[in-house]
């Protein structure tokens, strides 16, 4: 049950066709917040079914408007008092014995910061490489922080005071919201604690080309929001992209028509698989870090495109 003398402590829940990893969700969540929404964003299984027998409240999304996980958080978010602090989880994770209560006593303890969170692991790393890509990613050093990922724990009066999510962003979300709430004054903390276990379910090559590519898309659209300085924002994740992903392979190219001893440039991939590679210890790390690249460059680029013609980018979904 909630720790007595805390804050009182809401969750919301999103998710689209979720199955049975929606129901170990919720399971992991009842009985221990105040209010339990699950936000759905169409779904055609029995999601809404399941969320309401497990005593949570539901909120349908509006398909006729354009989903993203950002809008859908919003709605999550609009449904509460808009006091205590806040559980924001993915429908494929499930919640970490323990992690509520030790987040919220840091949340209480720490009152200049707005958003904290843990570690958060795949639930089957070693299905395949991809998964184990996504385990290795999640990862990352404890203390203050830039940004946090789908899953934290926040204060609802700083979430309100910035306003909320980007509804508009369709990824990338959760670090923007970190970078306007830093702005506004608010720290956003790592423990090191275990959080969430999430289900990404990437067993193909085109799922996870097409996650990379909305990272490419998330990136540049970030980049293009607060690209400007202090912040910085992914402006050097967007140009890693474009350089290693488009801009020199197009350039060693163009030179071969010239020479084809210009495609001894190509040398310079593997070159880095190595790099990196041996700075990780992990070879897979190093060949999917730069095949990668190509990917991000093709989601940047189809930012780019989207916005020259005027055009709202669709929703990138690798499921």
């Amino acid at each position: 049950m909630r720790l007595p003398d805390l804050p009182p402590l809401d969750a919301v829940v999103i998710g689209r066709n979720e199955g049975a990893r929606l129901d170990a969700c919720l399971a992991s969540l009842r009985g221990q917040v105040r209010r339990l929404v699950y936000v759905d964003s169409g779904s055609t299984d029995s999601s809404v079914e399941a969320a309401r027998t497990a005593g949570a409240e539901v909120v349908a999304l509006d398909m006729d408007r354009p989903f993203t996980a950002a809008r859908a958080r919003n709605a999550g978010l609009a449904r509460l008092a808009g006091d205590g602090f806040v559980m924001l989880v993915d429908g494929d994770c499930t919640v970490a014995p323990g992690w509520l209560g030790q987040a919220a006593e840091h949340l209480a303890a720490h009152p200049d910061t707005a958003v904290v969170c843990g570690r958060r692991r795949e639930i089957a790393p070693h299905a395949s490489v991809y998964n184990r890509l996504i385990d290795m990613e999640w990862d990352g050093p404890p203390g203050m922080v830039r940004a946090c990922g789908g899953d934290a724990m926040m204060r609802q009066d700083a979430l309100r005071a910035v306003g909320g999510f980007n509804a508009a962003l369709i990824a990338g979300e959760e670090p923007e919201l970190c970078l306007r709430l830093r702005r506004a004054g608010w720290e956003v903390h790592r423990l090191d604690a275990e959080m969430t276990r999430h289900d990404a379910a990437i067993t193909r090559f085109g799922q996870w080309w097409r996650r990379t590519r909305r990272a490419g898309h998330a990136f540049a659209e970030g980049a293009a929001l607060h690209g400007a300085p202090p912040d910085r924002h992914w402006v050097t994740e967007t140009r890693r992209a474009l350089f290693w992903g488009a801009a020199l392979p197009l350039a060693i190219l163009l030179l071969s028509f010239l020479s084809a001893h210009a495609l001894w440039l190509l040398l310079i991939y593997p070159a880095q698989v190595a790099r990196l590679a041996l700075r990780r210890g992990d070879w897979a790390w190093g060949v999917f870090t730069v095949l990668g690249k190509v990917a991000e460059a093709q989601g940047a680029l189809g930012y780019y495109l989207g916005r020259l013609r005027g055009r709202r980018r669709e929703l990138i979904e690798y499921r």
